[in-house]
This record gives C-alpha cells, structure tokens and sequence, in this order.
C-alpha cells in the first residue's frame, strides 16, 4: 500500500473510530494526535489501538502506546508498515 493511502485509511480510521466530526482529509500528517493537536486522550489511544490491529491485522503491545508511534498520522503510518513487516 502506499503512503499517501495508508495515511488516508488511518485518518479515517481515526475520524471513524473516535465519532469525531471532522473531515479525515483535514487532519494534516504531522500534527500532533494527543493534547494541542487533534485533542485525544487515553481512553481515545485505548479504542485507536482496538482500531489498529483489527483494520491493520498488528498487535499493539501496552508499553509501545502513547509513546511515539502515537504521535501523528506520520508515526502511526510508520509504526504500522514496521509491525505489518514483522
């Protein structure tokens, strides 16, 4: 899958998962998913990592959520293409 794509199905996975009512398309790549940027908290990292590994097919261990590779779309699309190689 390509990037672009790939960065696409996780922003509509993140829009769809946590009912927010914004457009996925307006979720820019690098800003930040918790606090100042999109706003989400730890009950919304609890259901994106749910999200994760049933769109994705990846297990999410506990101590790898919330640290970088929930940082943005762009961590998350890495993260992802490094579990999905694994």
């Amino acid at each position: 899958m390509e990037d672009t794509q790939l960065k696409g199905k996780v922003k509509e996975l993140i829009v769809r998962r946590l009912k927010l009512d914004i457009d996925p398309a307006t979720i820019e790549d690098a800003v930040p998913l918790f606090g100042e940027g999109l706003g989400l908290d730890s009950i919304d990292a609890l259901e994106l990592v749910l999200g994760l590994e049933q769109e994705f097919g990846i297990k999410v261990a506990d101590e790898e959520v919330g640290v970088k590779a929930f940082s943005s779309v762009n961590a998350l699309t890495d993260f992802i293409r490094e579990k999905s190689a694994a």
